[in-house]
């Protein structure tokens, strides 16, 4: 090559350099975000998500895409979904529920999945231990399963009288309901009630558990711990209020639009701890390392207004124990 053309070819590769340097600079990495619901759902929870990737730095839009699959309660689509996540070369993987952990756990062993469950993730094989989870997943438990019995406690306190109590189940998700049942049938025994155990996936098999409840007249109704319950919440407190029927969930946005109490985990603050340890992944932090984080901070709702309706009276301990009373 001659002297010139050698001079005019490092002249080009030299003007090329930046270009491939801001090209690097303004990749932006990507999430992808594994639903098992609606984005109408998981409204609160993102914004809880969305706030713990904003303390690690990063804004959806501005420096982060994220890529949203959801599976609108049909489960048997995560497995497919996941893969297509893992095809698309996503940087991290976060999952909303059991189901959608299993499936990106299953997808990938190499891209880093967050999870939220509500059971033990050791048992469910999603971590080797708790501390250090080892692997590519980590995330965070809700242990929804072990305030179950915790909720039904104070749902006797609530209704002194209580007797019967309607479990309703989602069978679509059945980890966590086999768990959550196995949690109140131990705990309805040692405080003298009696379970039934009802299961609804659609919102046609609520309406049915609804009709059975009008037959039957359990003394209350107390929900499993599952986002299709949350989506569902408007029709849930409308039948309860029809039937005048006390209903106990573990999640407030239930409670907020007519169920009676509430008692959980603060799920969209769970979900900041998820969004936070995202953006530590992202800046390089490796997710064996990170120990799965224990949802400590649980909330009591009860809504006073519906107690009135109902007949009932909130005992004073019970107003002193709540986190918040709706009136």
């Amino acid at each position: 090559m001659r002297r010139r053309e050698l001079v005019v070819a490092l002249g080009g590769a030299a003007a090329a350099w930046p270009r491939a340097a801001r090209a690097q600079q303004t990749a932006m990495p990507v999430i992808g975000f594994l639903g098992p619901t609606s984005f109408d759902v998981f409204a609160d929870r993102l914004r809880g998500f969305q706030r713990g990737l904003k303390e690690a730095g990063y804004v959806e839009g501005e420096n982060l895409t994220i890529v949203y699959r959801w599976a609108e309660g049909q489960f048997d689509l995560l497995p497919a979904m996941a893969a297509d996540l893992v095809g698309r070369q996503v940087n991290v993987i976060a999952t909303g529920a059991t189901s959608a952990a299993l499936a990106a756990k299953a997808a990938t062993t190499t891209i880093p999945v967050l999870f939220i469950v509500a059971d033990d993730p050791v048992a469910l094989g999603l971590v080797a231990s708790v501390a250090r989870p080892g692997g590519n997943v980590t995330g965070v438990n809700l242990l929804s399963a072990e305030v179950a019995s915790k909720r039904l406690e104070f749902l006797r306190e609530l209704i002194p009288g209580a007797a019967r109590v309607a479990l309703l189940i989602n069978p679509a998700d059945a980890n966590t309901s086999e768990s959550i049942l196995r949690e109140v049938e131990t705990a309805a025994r040692a405080i003298g009630l009696s379970i039934e155990v009802y299961r609804a996936r659609t919102s046609g098999e609520i309406d049915a558990a609804f009709a059975a409840f009008a037959r039957e007249r359990p003394d209350a109704v107390f929900l499993g711990t599952d986002p299709f319950f949350t989506g569902r919440r408007v029709q849930l407190a409308n039948l309860a209020s029809r039937h005048a029927i006390p209903m106990a969930s573990a999640t407030r946005e239930i409670t907020d639009v007519g169920g009676l109490m509430s008692y959980g985990a603060n799920i969209p603050d769970a979900w900041r701890q998820v969004g936070a340890y995202a953006g530590r992944i992202l800046k390089g932090e490796k997710p064996a390392a990170l120990p799965v984080v224990q949802a400590t901070k649980l909330e009591l709702v009860v809504n006073a207004q519906t107690a009135r309706i109902l007949g009932l009276a909130v005992p004073p301990t019970l107003l002193a124990a709540a986190d918040e009373v709706i009136e």
